[in-house]
């Protein structure tokens, strides 16, 4: 019981973190190059969305700092085993991107927010450029000692623990390089949407037209490839996965038995951990190859075998991952990624008849497209930590063996109650910050007398 409501706390307050994860990434990106088109074409335009994008992306970062902070306490309290066992290992990226991402991006930040009337156009416009960096390094830093967890590498057993012996392999670890790189696109491709999504409502509302077309132009411009190399790169993230992790690729399609040629569903009755003969809707021949191995015929074994081989290896037990999350959360991140590329798409095009301000169709679409990668980032967290599941660190521990022993059961209880309710009040601050303020008119242009005047950082 205390292992369950340990991995519900964590999953709750993770997941509630990612929502701002890549909203702060894409944004400080976009703010950048916002920022940078007025400091070469001196539009006012772009200073005024430079501000209004700046003034939602200081709010995300301040709800997304407090809302990570406590995943931190978590390792220690609640999973105090696996810390003694790997601290040494997984605590050394976490130190990194807290000594060196996280006051880096804070930072230039703060330079940023109250340099505008102190520092030289150049070197301000590199303090925005500087946040975006820092916003990155932290994803890496973190996703380095995740990938870690999903597939150890550049260590030694000793004294029946890891210890660190090469910090490089780490940082070279194949699923921490095409994971981080999805990781980016996908930020900028949430970014893109959300700033999409309050350009088309602001257009739809009577926003100024000359202001929030530019900055809706821009995000699709972004838009497209962002989804584009987020799609392709997950297409050989699914090939490392399955090299490196083949349990976690046979759950995603409920393949139970090994196949060659295997084929792909788009749909399915059935399939769960105690169904193994699931009725597959729409089977797409030679696809799920492609997907996990990159060849036409690729071969995949199967859930059951796999299950056997672990068995034998590591002892009775059962190493099969949540079928239903794995397979459902695969189709929900390709899918809404593939209608998220058609808006895209449809939003370019728009742009090339130049109806993109007189579509009322497209503009409300893209409003409600906000929501789209959200459950996208959601539906792949799920794929990548369920599907590592009973491994808390693939092959090393299991995650019934992390727990701390002495967490009891109120305990966790009483903090995930706890949790829910401040995640809850955050969630609910931060929705109606970003939603007050993307409605807000951006400020009117600055008088010629007025030109030298300080520039606030953020609209108020």
């Amino acid at each position: 019981m205390n292992v369950d409501l340990a991995r519900i706390q964590f999953a709750f307050t993770s997941i509630n973190h990612f929502f701002f994860v890549p909203v702060t990434i894409g944004l400080a990106i976009l703010t950048a190059l916002l920022q940078t088109a007025w400091h070469r074409s001196r539009r006012e335009e772009y200073l005024r969305l430079t501000r209004f994008f700046g003034t939602l992306l200081v709010i995300n970062i301040a709800i997304g700092v407090v809302t990570g902070i406590v995943q931190e306490f978590e390792f220690g309290m609640n999973w105090g085993a696996y810390s003694r066992l790997v601290g040494n290992i997984f605590g050394a990226p976490l130190a990194m991107e807290g000594l060196a991402a996280f006051f880096l991006e804070s930072t230039f930040l703060g330079l940023w927010l109250f340099g505008w009337d102190r520092l030289s156009p150049r070197v301000h416009l590199a303090t925005i450029w500087l946040v975006a960096l820092g916003s990155m390094l932290s994803a890496a830093f973190i996703l380095a000692a995740n990938s870690w967890m999903q597939h150890p590498v550049g260590y030694v057993m000793s004294g029946g623990k890891p210890v660190l012996n090469d910090i490089w392999a780490v940082f070279t670890n194949p699923v921490f390089v095409w994971g981080y790189a999805k990781v980016i696109f996908a930020a900028l491709t949430t970014g893109a949407v959300v700033m999409l999504a309050i350009s088309a409502w602001q257009l739809r509302h009577g926003g100024d037209l000359g202001v929030f077309s530019r900055s809706a132009r821009m995000a699709l411009i972004v838009l497209v490839p962002a989804i584009m190399f987020t799609m392709l790169i997950g297409d050989e993230l699914g090939v490392i996965e399955g090299r490196y992790q083949p349990m976690k690729i046979a759950a995603a399609e409920a393949q139970w038995t090994t196949c060659q040629p295997c084929s792909f569903s788009l749909f399915q009755i059935g399939g769960g951990n105690n169904d193994h003969t699931p009725t597959q809707i729409i089977e797409v021949p030679h696809l799920l190859s492609l997907l996990a191995t990159n060849h036409w015929n690729g071969k995949v074994i199967g859930l059951t075998p796999l299950q056997q081989q672990y068995s034998q290896q590591f002892g009775p037990g059962n190493y099969v991952p949540n079928v239903f999350i794995q397979y459902w959360g695969m189709r929900t991140m390709a899918y809404l990624g593939a209608l998220t590329l058609l808006i895209s798409l449809w939003g370019l095009w728009a742009i090339y008849r130049k109806t993109l301000v007189t579509s009322r169709v497209f503009l409300w679409v893209a409003v409600w497209a906000a929501v789209l990668p959200f459950l996208m980032n959601t539906a792949g967290w799920l794929l990548t930590e369920s599907g590592r599941q009973p491994w808390i660190v693939q092959g090393i521990m299991l995650t019934r063996n992390g727990i701390s022993p002495t967490v009891s059961v109120t305990w966790l209880w009483i903090s995930l109650i706890g949790f829910v309710l401040l995640y809850g009040t955050l969630g609910t601050v931060e929705f109606l910050l970003m939603l007050r303020y993307s409605r807000k008119q951006v400020p009117p242009p600055r008088a010629p007398a007025d030109a030298d005047t300080p520039v606030p950082a953020i609209q108020y």
